[in-house]
């Protein structure tokens, strides 16, 4: 019981202090939300317009998102965080502790920790956050991503005024107001942590999408030299083992995106029994709308369509060139045979004269 409080006044320590945001971070590879916005075309005029009218007069902080596994087996989640002394599900959300595992600090900071390896953190410093994420869930994690690990941040604050939340110019407002269905304190609380969960389970899925982004982007790295040596119609320097780990990391790349996980889902499991007035799959949407998931999805597809016409490429040109080998090998081997008969038909003769 001591070490379990001895880690909530760590974790309250790190948590009041101000949070240190590094230039360049190795291995965490980072890259804004905003930015990703704004590569999508969006008017960074309007963009922030929008925020300052929105943060107008109003306290602001932070929810910080990283992915740091291929997945996290939640039971084991669950054993690391009632260990370090945190509750699961404090507000009494009763969801499914294999979709989302909710906890929260000693500074009332929220945390939810998704299965498809990604955390979450509401009013938590990034050090803590990647802290909790990299180090105390790693026992957690299958297949940590190492140097592929991504965070994203985006800025959030509560609305006393407003039942219902939204996100707008990259900021996420959370109407605390009580609904007619939570007129109790404790109930409204409840809501303001499922539209927490709602928005989370968003930034979880943009911040994974970011990971296949970065690894489909060191793929093009490795192969960016095939399509001008094919224009110069060059010899390929590489061989049928590079041609296979290339098309098996291709394929890879596809079936997280399409089949292994909920990426291209409309709706994750998790909100399906959800009740309809809260809204949540609204929520949910709005991420993926402000941070155009919709849109890096296909563009991932598309890229992913070309890179496959390459590794179509490589495995004909490396099969021409085994076939032209074998040839080679055939027409050897008739040479030598001929030699074989034509050297005893000339010992015949001579034996014969």
């Amino acid at each position: 019981m001591h070490q379990d409080n001895s880690a909530q006044t760590e974790l309250s320590k790190k948590s009041s202090s101000t949070p240190k945001r590094k230039s360049a971070r190795s291995p965490v590879g980072k890259s804004s939300l905003r930015r990703v916005a704004v590569e999508a075309q969006r008017s960074r005029e309007n963009t922030k317009r929008g925020r300052d009218a929105v943060l107008e007069g109003t306290e602001n902080n932070r929810v910080i998102a990283t992915s740091v596994a291929d997945q996290f087996e939640m039971d084991a989640v669950i054993r690391i965080l009632r260990s370090h002394g945190f509750q699961i599900d404090p507000d009494g959300t009763d969801f499914d502790t294999e979709q989302v595992v909710h906890t929260r600090g000693v500074n009332n900071g929220d945390i939810f920790v998704f299965p498809s390896g990604s955390v979450v953190a509401w009013s938590l410093p990034e050090d803590v956050v990647s802290d909790l994420a990299t180090k105390t869930l790693l026992p957690a994690s299958l297949n940590p991503l190492a140097d592929q690990i991504e965070m994203e941040d985006l800025e959030y604050l509560e609305d006393p005024k407003r039942e219902n939340s939204s996100i707008k110019a990259d900021v996420i407002t959370l109407g605390t107001k009580p609904t007619l269905y939570s007129v109790e304190p404790e109930k409204a609380r409840v809501d303001t942590t499922l539209a927490k969960i709602a928005f989370s389970s968003g930034l979880a899925r943009s911040t994974k999408l970011a990971v296949l982004e970065t690894m489909l982007r060191r793929y093009f790295e490795s192969t960016r030299n095939i399509p001008k040596l094919l224009s110069r119609n060059s010899r390929l320097p590489f061989d049928r083992r590079f041609m296979l780990q290339k098309t098996g990391e291709l394929l890879e790349l596809r079936a997280q995106l399409n089949h292994y996980s909920e990426l291209t889902d409309s709706l994750p499991d998790l909100f399906w029994d959800s009740k309809h007035e809260l809204g949540l799959e609204g929520y949910y949407d709005q991420v993926g709308r402000a941070l155009d998931v919709g849109i890096r999805i296909k563009t991932l597809n598309e890229k992913m369509d070309y890179a496959q016409e390459i590794a179509s490429i490589m495995r004909h040109t490396l099969s021409e060139k085994h076939s032209l080998h074998l040839e080679w090998i055939i027409i050897i081997l008739i040479a030598v045979e001929v030699g074989f008969e034509l050297r005893r038909e000339w010992k015949e003769k001579n034996e014969q004269s």
